[in-house]
């Protein structure tokens, strides 16, 4: 078997400080390179193993020199391993590429680096000096109706890279929160109803009601069929902005409250809160910052949420704060195995 030819990862001496700030500085660059190595599909081509330079550049119909020099450099960063030869294998980093896989990250590592995405990163510093969301400035018109308006092929990408994140975080939302014992649980604003489907087939006597606007939710079909819950979900068309007209023992929020400001978040909030039945639980699943320096790839997710939405990932500090000027109490903050946290709140009566 031939062996890697080379291992820098694992065996290069730490670089001094300025080389290691350049190195981040430089990280657009295997961004970019990450983002066309899953455009073309490379990690499913090389699913079954090794594969010559010049049998990708075949089946990727690309110059096989720059496609080289791509993978060589996504190689040197653990994604993807060069072997003897020009050839090419799968490392448990890029293994996550596959569209099989069950934690696939292809429509996500996709989404973040399309070029009306991509683009957005280059005017950080208009929402820097603005606080404004630099998505408006570059696309003149914000992030949500761009994608499901005037750019729906897009929109399609999003929504597929949203499932796709799911899947890093719903089997840890499952493993710490028992959601049996339940009658309703409402996905509030639940895209394509990934994590609404995936509860109510952990929790078979529940009924679920999928909230969406109306262009989302006619995508969710199909995946409540795949989970067999199909005839459990009630699906119910809105802007949660306006109203909630959903009665529920459960109400989730995944993915939504870092979308927002804190004004835009009370108002939804608020609509939720008129919709609560005594005894009811709202679970907002998001990252909860870790304080000070400690690493948290929510603060680095934060600048995203700058940029795009306008939102930010809070402390639980914050939460706290917007939950209580919610009309909320917050009862308990659950740490997971994935991405997000569980904040569980009540209403305050």
């Amino acid at each position: 078997m031939t062996q890697p030819a080379t291992d820098t990862v694992a065996t290069a001496p730490t670089l001094p400080p300025d080389a290691q700030l350049l190195q981040l500085a430089a990280g657009s660059f295997i961004s970019q390179a990450i983002y066309v190595a899953a455009k073309l599909g490379i990690a499913d081509i090389l699913a079954n193993g090794p594969r010559s330079i010049e049998y990708i550049s075949v089946a990727t119909s690309t110059n096989e020199n720059a496609i080289y020099r791509v993978l060589r450099a996504i190689a040197s960063v653990g994604a993807f391993s060069e072997l003897d030869g020009r050839q090419f294998e799968n490392t448990p980093i890029s293994n996550s590429l596959r569209t099989d896989h069950p934690r696939s990250t292809r429509d996500l590592t996709i989404w973040m680096n399309e070029e009306e995405h991509w683009r957005v990163y280059g005017h950080l510093m208009h929402s820097v000096k603005s606080g404004k969301p630099a998505f408006d400035h570059v696309h003149g018109e914000p992030i949500f109706s761009y994608l499901f308006q005037t750019n729906p092929e897009l929109g399609e990408i999003f929504n597929r890279a949203m499932t796709s994140y799911s899947h890093q975080s719903i089997g840890p939302i499952l493993e710490a929160y028992d959601f049996s014992g339940n009658q309703v649980i409402a996905d509030i604003a639940g895209g394509f109803g990934h994590l609404l489907a995936a509860v109510l087939k952990e929790a078979p006597e529940a009924r679920g009601i999928l909230f969406d606007l109306p262009e989302v939710v006619a995508g969710s079909q199909e995946m409540f069929s795949s989970y067999g819950v199909a005839d459990r979900v009630e699906t119910v068309t809105g802007d949660f902005t306006e109203s909630v007209p959903v009665e529920a023992d459960i109400y989730l929020l995944k993915h939504i409250v870092h979308d927002w400001p804190d004004d835009v978040n009370l108002t939804i909030l608020g609509n939720i809160r008129r919709a609560m039945k005594p005894g009811s639980k709202l679970l907002i699943l998001d990252a909860v910052l870790a304080e000070a320096n400690q690493p948290d790839i929510g603060k680095i997710i934060d600048l995203e949420m700058l940029m795009l939405p306008g939102g930010m990932e809070r402390t639980a500090n914050e939460f706290a704060t917007l939950l209580n000027t919610a009309g909320f109490r917050l009862e308990r903050i659950i740490t997971t195995k994935g991405p997000v946290s569980i904040v569980e709140a009540v209403r305050a009566e």
